[in-house]
Order: C-alpha cells, then structure tokens, then sequence
C-alpha cells in the first residue's frame, strides 16, 4: 500500500511537474511576450494595478482590439515583485530566461526598478520603465537596454518648480528618505534656483512614517521668520499621507503654504482642504485634449464606472511604445527595436512623447494646477494653469554616455 501511495504521489508530481513545463512552453513560437513586473502587494499596490490596467487597455487601443501585431499574438506576462528589489530582479530574470519575454516593463518602485537595470543588460533585452521615476534609472545607473515612458524626478521638479518658484518665494521640502524621494529632491533644488526662489531646508524621513509632528515642526520653524511667500513642498509615494498631516497643524499660522505634484485620484481626496494649492502634475484625466485619452476616458468610466488614474495613463503610454517600436522595427529583436525606439515619436493618452536618443528618456508634457473643490467628486479637481511642453522643459541629461 505505501508503495502504491508513493507511485501515485510521483505520478502527481510528474502530471504537475508536466502541466507547470506545459504552461510554461503553451505559448506559441511566434508570439510577441511582454512581461509585466509589478508591485502588485505591499505600497505601491494601487500605482501597480493601474498601470496593469492602462497596460491591456493601451494594448488594445493600439491593436484595434484584436490583442494581435503584424500576425503575431500579444501574450502579457505579469510578475508580482511586492515592490522588493531582490523580488524583482529575480521575476525579471525569469521573465527574460524561462518565459522568453522579447521586452518587459516595470516596476513600480524605483529601488525596485534600479535594481533591475543591470538585468536588463546581462540579458540583453529592452526594459520600458514605467512608472518608477527615480532620476537614476536613466542617469548614472542606467544603461542602453533601458527607455522610459514614465516621467523621471527632474520632469516632476522642474514643472513643480516652474509652478511655485519666483523671486521673493522660500520653500522647504519633505521627502521619502530613499531614490524617489531623494532625486526629486535634488532635481527640483536644481530647478528651484533658477526661478529666483529660495530653498530653506530639506528634510527626509522613512517610507513608512506616519507622525510627521516634529519634521513638520522643524520645516515650519525654518520658513517662519523669513519674508514673502513661504512653501513646504512635498514629494511622497504610498501612504502615510503627510500633507493632511501637515494640514492639521495649520500651518497658515505661520504663514505658510503647502504645495505638491499630482497623485492618484484617491490620494486627491486630501487635496480638498487645500483649494487654490499649486503645484505640477503628471497626468489628470481632464486635462489632456486629444482622441486617445478621449476613449481612455470614456471607455474606463463605461467599464469601471471611474475615470482613469494617474497610472492608468502610464501603463497606456507603455503599451503605445511597445506596439510603435516594433511596428517600426517590424522585429522583437533586441538590436532592431533599440534603433527604432532611439528618437521615437509615439502618441499617448498625454499626447506626444519622444524617447530622447542620448538617455531614453520619454520627453512629454506636464501641466501646472490649481486645486479647484467640486462637492460632487470625491477628490480636488486639478483644474489647468498651463501646458508645460517639451519644449518648455530643459530636463538634463545625467547618464554618462
């Protein structure tokens, strides 16, 4: 009997072993492999989700619905990372190996996403970042198998700056004490001090706080004193939500402002008690006039029954690469797509964007709000100052190529 029971548990475990081998291999030779990495669990789960979700709708949009090009077949492939640098690398290394992806995209997190990079070139294939923004994803950590489609920390802090920053304006920052925070802190100090604003102080803080009573003591106590106009400007991902924090030790009684870029529409709810705020933005749904974000919108709203997020664009931008490269290559091949992809136009739910040759860096617009309150929606309203475009923009080169 116990043999009988252990031929059966190895029969199991081969009929298993089989079906894995089977799903592994069930895709055809010729089908096109994209493989998702994402931090679909822990902080960044919502950022994932909805770039998962602006991912197969752009697919779709850009294939007419049939999920085909050129013949080929459009498999997704997605890969869970939790938003860990050692997950990552690991998914993406079983992305590229075992399921033979022709090009991935990913991650959520930058310190995910940086330690990505050099997987992308050990195995010689395209890795689209998106959404991860750290400016040394296509700086000094970045190499050439590596383009962007979503924006980088200058491209938030130069069109933050641009919106607070003039002669006569103090501003303290607070950010998240790792990649993220600390190279939108750098790029926007850049920024900053070619607006004739002043820069007070700076202060950094864990990914997970949630009592931010003393740093906000300490950032209202530098800008107090001084004259003119006084901001705390804030860079942050995930929760914690500082700037409702902020908020509920009223700074206006010392005179101070706060100001911030945009978010998913959830995390707008808190912006609410701040109408009249300033600050720049990546993507708001209402903003964008043009007929991709036009059926973006219509059809997320007809589908989920809300319009479509901040990431959600992202992931759409992704796919609109992804479908414009390899038409243009007319090849998955690594070699073919980077010479199609260097210099690329592409349209998005944003409008155009260009992949700049020297760094791949997806060049775009960004748009300068105010908060505006509609007591009929549950977030602020980011109602458009002006179109900050590509060409408004001197965002640096900062690789070493």
């Amino acid at each position: 009997m116990t043999t009988g029971r252990t031929n059966v548990r190895h029969l199991s475990l081969i009929a298993a072993a089989a079906l894995a081998l089977t799903t592994t291999a069930s895709f055809a030779a010729d089908d096109i492999k994209i493989a998702l990495i994402a931090g679909k669990t822990g902080p960044l789960e919502a950022y994932a989700k909805q770039t998962e979700t602006g991912l197969m709708m752009g697919l779709e949009y850009a294939t007419k619905g049939t999920m085909m090009l050129d013949g080929r077949k459009i498999v997704v492939i997605t890969k869970d990372d939790q938003s860990k640098p050692d997950l990552s690398k690991a998914a993406l290394s079983e992305a590229y190996q075992d399921d033979n992806a022709d090009i991935a995209i990913g991650t959520t997190s930058s310190a995910a996403a940086l330690a990505d990079l050099p997987v992308a070139e050990e195995n010689k294939k395209i890795l689209i970042v998106e959404p991860a923004v750290a400016d040394q994803i296509t700086g000094e950590k970045w190499n050439r198998y590596i383009f962007r489609t979503g924006r980088n920390s200058s491209q938030d802090a130069i069109s933050n700056a641009v919106a607070i920053g003039k002669p006569g304006v103090t501003v303290a920052t607070l950010a998240q004490d790792y990649a993220f925070g600390r190279d939108g802190v750098a790029a926007f100090k850049e920024a900053l001090a070619k607006t004739g604003a002043t820069l007070a102080a700076e202060e950094y803080v864990p990914t997970t706080t949630t009592d931010f009573t003393a740093v906000g003591q300490r950032l209202f106590d530098a800008l107090k004193d001084k004259p003119g106009r006084k901001i705390i400007w804030v860079v942050w991902a995930g929760g914690g939500d500082p700037l409702t924090k902020l908020q509920d030790m009223d700074p206006k009684r010392y005179g101070v402002e706060l100001s911030t870029g945009g978010n998913i529409l959830p995390a707008l709810a808190a912006y609410k008690r701040l109408p009249g705020m300033e600050g720049a933005t990546y993507y708001y749904y209402d903003i964008p006039k043009n007929p991709i974000n036009d059926w973006l919108v219509k059809e997320h709203e007809k589908r989920f029954s809300a319009p479509p997020d901040f990431f959600t664009a992202g992931g759409f931008s992704a796919a609109m690469a992804v479908v414009t490269a390899i038409q243009k290559a007319k090849s998955t091949d690594t070699e073919k797509l980077i010479s199609a992809m260097e210099g690329m136009e592409f349209d998005t739910p944003k409008g155009k964007m260009v992949f700049r040759k020297e760094d791949h860096q997806a060049l775009q617009s960004m748009y300068h709000f105010k908060v505006k309150v509609d007591p009929a929606l549950a977030w602020a309203v980011l109602e458009p100052v002006r179109e900050l475009k590509i060409e408004d923009m001197q965002i640096p080169i900062r690789n070493k190529r």
